[in-house]
């Protein structure tokens, strides 16, 4: 069967496919439009196979909170080259993930990448089709959720950093200046935790021994080694929990003393932090 132009447009309106990549589709399947389409599917598997290995350092991160302000979403979307992530299809691509969280309410990324689209198909099969198209890599490598009396948003200027904070005991105060304050700490301090309590006892661990054994290695008694190392676990938990940081714009200011003085009682409920690369 002769493969005309208008059919290799046709298949390539409807596929996002490249022009060589539609006909050599239609070839192959003797004309036959949903052959071609299901060759060209194919194809974005055997790319997404190949390189299912391959590093995605690039990419967007995208945040929403909504209308009340009491929930929020933020999800990287990653490729593996600085171009791929500025093309529109992929700018598109993930504004649909994260709409697609939003419009049903997603609290997972399996329940996200299973959602059904408008051609019965799951939002996992669009980025494969997609990966078919570019020929690179593309993974949501992060989807973070918080709900909170107020949520506050933030993306860095690089477009691939977000952070979502939760407030709590709000009452009624405007926490948008101290909020976004919050998430620029987080986004730049890297907490590991809100506090304390939120560090895993693994961690812990590893850090008294690590105290010890620079103790240790400084020629402290054996018995005063524990002391020293409970010392250096309280600068520690000072250093990685949100609430005991020094405010980077006045040290003399935790983040928990930042929040109260805000607001009688106003603090962190919870944060999540997305980073691509």
């Amino acid at each position: 069967m002769a493969i005309t132009a208008a059919d290799v447009n046709k298949l390539r309106q409807e596929t996002g496919a490249g022009m060589m990549d539609c006909k050599k589709a239609l070839v192959e399947a003797d004309g036959n439009f949903e052959e071609a389409k299901a060759i060209l599917r194919k194809q974005g598997q055997k790319i997404a196979d190949k390189r299912a290995d391959n590093a995605t350092a690039e990419g967007v991160v995208l945040a929403h909170v909504s209308a009340d302000g009491k929930s929020g979403k933020v999800v990287a979307v990653a490729c593996e080259t600085e171009p791929v992530s500025k093309v529109p299809d992929f700018q598109n691509l993930a504004m649909s993930i994260l709409s697609n969280a939003v419009a049903d309410h997603v609290t997972t990324k399996e329940a996200l990448l299973a959602e059904v689209q408008a051609d019965g198909r799951s939002l996992q099969d669009h980025i494969t089709d997609l990966m078919g198209k570019i020929g690179e890599k593309i993974d949501v490598v992060s989807f973070e959720t918080v709900s909170a009396d107020k949520v506050v948003s933030y993306i860095h200027s690089n477009g691939k950093l977000g952070v979502l904070v939760g407030l709590s005991n709000t009452n009624g105060t405007d926490i948008a200046e101290v909020g976004k304050d919050v998430a620029m700490q987080i986004a730049a301090m890297k907490p590991l935790a809100l506090d304390k309590d939120g560090i895993d006892a693994s961690v812990v661990e590893r850090e008294i021994e690590i105290g010890k054994d620079q103790a240790r290695q400084e020629g402290k008694p054996e018995a005063m080694l524990e002391k020293i190392a409970l010392g250096k676990l309280n600068k520690f938990y000072k250093d990685n929990t949100l609430l005991n940081q020094e405010f980077v714009k006045d040290n003399s200011l935790t983040i928990a003393q930042l929040l109260d003085k805000t607001s009688k009682g106003l603090t962190v409920s919870s944060f999540k932090r997305v980073s691509i690369g």
